[in-house]
């Protein structure tokens, strides 16, 4: 079982509202704060510092993005979005900073966990490319090349996330580079060698 988290959720929908505050905790987490509005999870989160964040988007005056990305700029803390659907818009609006994690309602107890634990593994893959940077801006800046470079390993070698991060690190190490310079160079490699008509499945594997 994963560790403990200390959760704060928010919807203005009471019943997805009570059904998080009820599952959570049958999945080992404590939630601390529980509201219904943007600027109501803003002002408690502040208070309680939860570990993990999960909101709906749209809310009555500050939404789900506007208000994890506030608290975010204030104190990193990994956010999951809840939304009745998938919308493109609205993630691509929300992919460039605190967001960590995507559900769509209704909710099931069975998508919770992994959820939660690829939030909390990309959210510790930021903490630690924000120890080789400068500051927030460029660590946020070097999570997007990851992330991009994640994909291109996953795309090329059939690797799961987990397994292309691994990859990436071992090429930091092998390069004896930063991790986020590695993944430059395998989005460098990738751009080189890909053919016109589309992506090659040959290339980068290690």
């Amino acid at each position: 079982m994963s560790r403990s988290l200390r959760i704060a959720v928010a919807d203005d929908e009471p019943d997805v509202l009570q059904y998080l505050r009820t599952t959570l905790p049958l999945l080992g987490h404590q939630v601390v704060v529980a509201a219904r509005t943007g600027d109501e999870l803003l002002a408690r989160c502040r208070v309680a510092h939860p570990d993990l964040v999960i909101t709906d988007i749209k809310m009555p005056n500050l939404d789900g993005i506007a208000a994890g990305a506030e608290l975010f700029r204030e104190r990193p803390t990994p956010v999951i979005l809840v939304s009745a659907y998938h919308d493109p818009e609205l993630v691509g609006r929300a992919g460039s900073e605190c967001v960590f994690g995507y559900l769509v309602k209704p909710i099931k107890e069975a998508d919770l966990p992994p959820a939660i634990a690829v939030a909390m593994s990309r959210f510790e893959q930021f903490r630690a490319l924000r120890q080789d940077a400068a500051d927030l801006r460029q660590a946020l800046e070097d999570r997007k090349l990851v992330e991009r470079a994640k994909g291109v390993l996953m795309r090329r070698s059939g690797a799961d996330e987990a397994d292309a991060y691994r990859r990436l690190q071992k090429l930091a190490t092998d390069r004896r580079c930063k991790l986020a310079e590695a993944a430059q160079w395998v989005l460098t490699v990738d751009d080189a060698t890909r053919p016109p008509d589309g992506p090659t499945g040959t290339g980068i594997t290690r």
